[in-house]
């Protein structure tokens, strides 16, 4: 069984540029990942496995200059984002084969820096939690009040 949750949030200044740091982390991971997939089919390399991609795309990134940025935000959003690619591979591989029901499903596509929907995933183990004061409790961005 999953749960979801949707709450408003009533970030202060720092806690909306943390927000939008880990939008944007999640973004550039999603999109890496799909660009090294890409990548390994056009050159006719083997389908790259989750776990390559996740070394490749967050852990040897991180060690870069160009992506050193990506240790400022909560490590399990970055896992999410790959899991997120996962799922729209499955959905388009099984939609090709005839095993998803429902309409046809196209490959994944880049996520657009200019889109408004922005979406990112935290997990039991990224220890998220309520307050008891009513405040969310998020790692890496702080206590935001929930309404």
């Amino acid at each position: 069984m999953q749960l979801r949750s949707n709450y408003r949030l009533y970030p202060t200044i720092g806690q909306r540029e943390s927000l939008a740091r880990t939008f944007g982390c999640a973004r550039v991971v999603f999109n890496d990942g799909l660009r090294t997939r890409q990548d390994a089919r056009d050159n006719g390399l083997p389908y790259v496995s989750d776990g390559d991609l996740s070394k490749q795309v967050i852990t040897e990134a991180k060690g870069t200059p160009e992506r050193a940025w990506l240790g400022e935000v909560s490590a399990v959003v970055l896992q999410q984002a790959l899991a997120d690619l996962n799922t729209a591979y499955r959905n388009f591989f099984a939609s090709l084969s005839g095993k998803r029901k429902g309409p046809k499903v196209g490959p994944p596509r880049f996520r657009s820096k200019k889109d408004t929907r922005q979406a990112i995933r935290f997990t039991k183990n990224a220890r998220f939690a309520i307050t008891a004061g009513g405040k969310l409790r998020l790692p890496k961005i702080g206590d935001i009040p929930v309404r």
